[in-house]
């Protein structure tokens, strides 16, 4: 069999991955917070007897887009961005610390502060629990403030301190379940210099037109794939016709 019917095959599977990728981003469009996942194709050299004329299409994840999201005003408190560089840390469903840029957050019945994805959100020391309370506040900092119930508004006072991170991005990877993560697996280090904006929230940094395009141009080359394999069946058709009739 030749290869480039190999070759050609591969191909058609790597671009298929990359429009996984693509499909991926466009799912996250309005995920608060959600980091564009990124991929590149390179060349592989196809090993074996004769000349080097085969070359394989390798797709791969090459890490996540660092830009930042539209920041859009909520009003809501728990609404939290992220000013400049920095993470907020999490509580996988793992165990492990993660990072995210999403700040939707809320307060379940036991006061656990939470993600929109349920995750408990970390504070100095462990998972943020605010007592019941009248109004709440968050500041740069992200220190949360209460007025406990029962208690008029000069007895505000701290309860918590939101853990802000802001790991070189070179030692993040991000995780099947979206989340970022050191790479050695430790647990980043609190930055002070980290300040967060409350009543604002960040969207994803996906472009959903310029993804639409990616889309569009993958789905292009997957049928270049495809004709190219039906192209080299019919010459090997032809030369098995050809080998026959010569014999």
């Amino acid at each position: 069999m030749d290869r480039a019917l190999y070759v050609s095959m591969t191909g058609a599977k790597q671009i298929m991955q990359a429009q996984a990728i693509i499909a991926q981003n466009l799912a996250n469009v309005s995920t608060s917070g959600f980091r564009e996942d990124l991929h590149a194709f390179s060349s592989l050299q196809v090993n074996g007897a004769g000349f080097h004329t085969r070359v394989n299409t390798v797709a791969q994840t090459v890490g996540f887009s660092s830009a930042s999201g539209v920041k859009t005003n909520t009003g809501a408190p728990l609404d939290l961005a992220i000013r400049g560089d920095g993470f907020f840390a999490v509580q996988a469903r793992d165990g492990t610390e993660a990072y995210t840029r999403a700040g939707d957050f809320h307060l379940s019945p036991e006061g656990v502060l939470l993600t929109a994805d349920g995750l408990p959100v970390l504070g100095d020391s462990g998972p943020v629990t605010v007592p019941p309370s009248n109004t709440l506040t968050v500041g740069s900092d992200g220190t949360i403030s209460v007025v406990p119930q029962g208690v008029g508004p000069k007895g505000s006072g701290a309860v918590a301190r939101l853990k802000l991170v802001n790991p070189p991005l070179a030692m993040l990877v991000k995780g099947e379940d979206g989340m970022l993560r050191q790479k050695d697996g430790t647990p980043a280090a609190p930055d002070a210099k980290v300040a967060v904006d409350s009543g604002v929230l960040e969207s994803s940094n996906v472009n959903a037109a310029r993804s639409l395009v990616d889309m569009i141009q993958a789905s292009r080359l997957f049928d270049m794939q495809i004709k190219l394999m039906s192209s080299i069946d019919q010459n090997a058709q032809t030369s098995q016709k050809l080998t026959a009739s010569a014999g």
